[in-house]
């Protein structure tokens, strides 16, 4: 019996600098890199900062040809209208997005971007 997977994709690395060559830019890594997930699945995606951003951290899902969407910010909070599948924690370099019962809806590309100091990075 086939299994119906959704691919899930997470941005390992993305920067935009706004100040070229500026020091004390805050890098961010997000893993895994992508995840195939049965409906129902609970996934985590983590990020990591090069330097402690508090709780300064924000979640995004972009689908494709939209805009991206806030899901979470600074670090735990639900953005309104964003369904309780989604939860955020971490503090200083180390976060987590969680989604408990995944569904076809949510397949798309998350990322993380910390509003600890500028230039803001993702």
């Amino acid at each position: 019996e086939k299994k119906n997977y959704l691919k899930f994709i997470s941005l390992i690395h993305l920067t935009f600098s706004f100040f070229p060559g500026s020091s004390g830019e805050i890098s961010l890594t997000q893993t895994p890199g992508s995840q195939s997930v049965v409906p129902g699945q609970t996934v985590s995606i983590r990020c990591r900062t090069s330097s402690s951003v508090s709780s300064n951290l924000h979640w995004y899902l972009q689908k494709s040809g939209e805009a991206p969407k806030l899901l979470i910010y600074l670090a735990t909070n639900r953005y309104s209208g964003v369904s309780d599948r989604f939860s955020g924690s971490g503090y200083n370099n180390d976060f987590t997005l969680t989604i408990s019962g995944v569904q076809a809806e949510d397949s798309g590309v998350y990322y993380c971007q910390q509003g600890y100091n500028t230039p803001f990075t993702q």
